[in-house]
């Protein structure tokens, strides 16, 4: 697996995820103590910390007929619960059952149950997020047809019923998205979404915003307006022309504007700032400024997967040379890569050559519980 070199302020570890095929997604639970893989196998793994550093499989079993792109958890207030979504346009929702302090089988797994199955979808299902807990047991899905659907379970002890709140066409084929996860009241509920449509003449002139105003970007942002019911887009992202592959908003402690990191051929920092109500007496719809406060292209390849740490403050991503690569905001906004975790095994393959099927993980923690999940 090879040796690292790395700070003091990071460790690393290759853990052997006996996945059969390539490892899609990996997330964190809220408290970072449990953690979920999913795979092209099918099959969705949990793991639990040991309190020592190390992780040992406590859950593992096939959760769709297709490749399994992401999942996610949800808020522990509401139990134990994961969501996932596949290739074969579903996504599924699977609660613990048992006792979690006791092992459940010969192998020492625990019990997960699938409690729904949405079938909405007509297309692969590539991106599940659970919501802000304070919105409720929400949840979001985005599929390859262009439709986003939000869902919420009306009564929390019953994960079997779930309501389709809200079904918004995109009318491009949508890889990712991500809530904001801020807690401010003044702040509607906004999701941003990403597009990994070719750039073909035909697909920009149909990525409009409401106000019909063409764009060519390719991460559109959307709030929730409680007097309308509904959702709109409320911008696109010009700066971001290149297929997306992951997208995802910074925590937001006291920050009076949004961190939104991105993932195409590089990975990019975006600012997105609130503009004042009285900005708009002009005439002008714009509701946010936006800036890319930074871009980095020292994957040399195509970026896969960007997760924050729980202040925002550091980024990890990854991408198809190998490596994780850890970013750190310095003095007056700058971010600078702080550390670069590299798999031996795979670091002499060719940019260029299709990712091999990676059946193990590298993980980084930093020295504090912020964990950092990442492909």
């Amino acid at each position: 697996m090879g040796e690292l070199t790395v700070t003091n302020l990071f460790e690393s570890q290759t853990i052997v995820a006996d996945h059969k095929d390539l490892i899609h997604d990996v997330a964190y639970d809220f408290y970072g103590e449990r953690m979920a893989t999913c795979s092209s196998d099918q099959y969705v793994k949990v793991w639990d910390s040991d309190g020592k550093g190390g992780w040992r499989l406590t859950g593992s079993w096939k959760a769709h007929h297709g490749s399994v792109w992401k999942v996610t958890w949800a808020h522990p207030e509401f139990g134990q619960v994961l969501a996932t979504c596949s290739f074969d346009r579903t996504a599924a929702i699977w609660e613990e059952v048992g006792d979690t302090n006791a092992t459940g089988s010969e192998k020492g797994l625990r019990t997960w149950v699938k409690r729904s199955n949405l079938v909405d979808s007509r297309t692969s299902v590539t991106d599940v997020k659970f919501g802000p807990k304070h919105l409720g047991l929400l949840l979001v899905t985005c599929s390859a047809d262009g439709i986003i659907r939000i869902y919420e379970a009306p009564d929390v002890m019953n994960l079997a019923q779930w309501t389709l709140q809200h079904e918004i066409p995109i009318k491009v084929s949508i890889s990712c998205l991500s809530w904001n996860p801020s807690l401010s009241k003044v702040n509607p509920p906004m999701l941003a979404v990403g597009s990994d449509e070719p750039n073909t003449t035909n697909a920009v002139a149909s990525v409009q915003t409401d106000k019909t105003t063409s764009c060519n970007g390719k991460v559109f942002i959307y709030e929730y307006s409680d007097a309308s019911r509904r959702w709109t887009r409320t911008d696109c992202l010009s700066s971001v022309q290149e297929p997306v592959n992951d997208i995802a908003f910074a925590p937001n402690l006291g920050r009076s504007f949004h961190l939104l990191a991105v993932a195409t051929k590089d990975v990019r920092i975006i600012k997105i700032e609130p503009l004042p109500e009285s900005s708009n007496s002009n005439g002008s719809s714009a509701r946010f400024k936006t800036e890319v406060m930074a871009a980095f292209e020292e994957h040399y390849s195509c970026v896969w997967r960007v997760s924050w740490n729980v202040t925002g403050s550091l980024l990890a991503s990854s991408g198809d040379d190998c490596c994780v690569r850890l970013w750190k905001m310095q003095y007056l906004n700058q971010w600078k890569c702080v550390a670069v975790f590299k798999n031996e095994t795979l670091a002499g393959d060719s940019p260029a050559q299709p990712r091999p099927h990676t059946t193990y993980m590298r993980m980084a923690t930093m020295a504090n519980p912020s964990h950092m999940p990442f492909h």
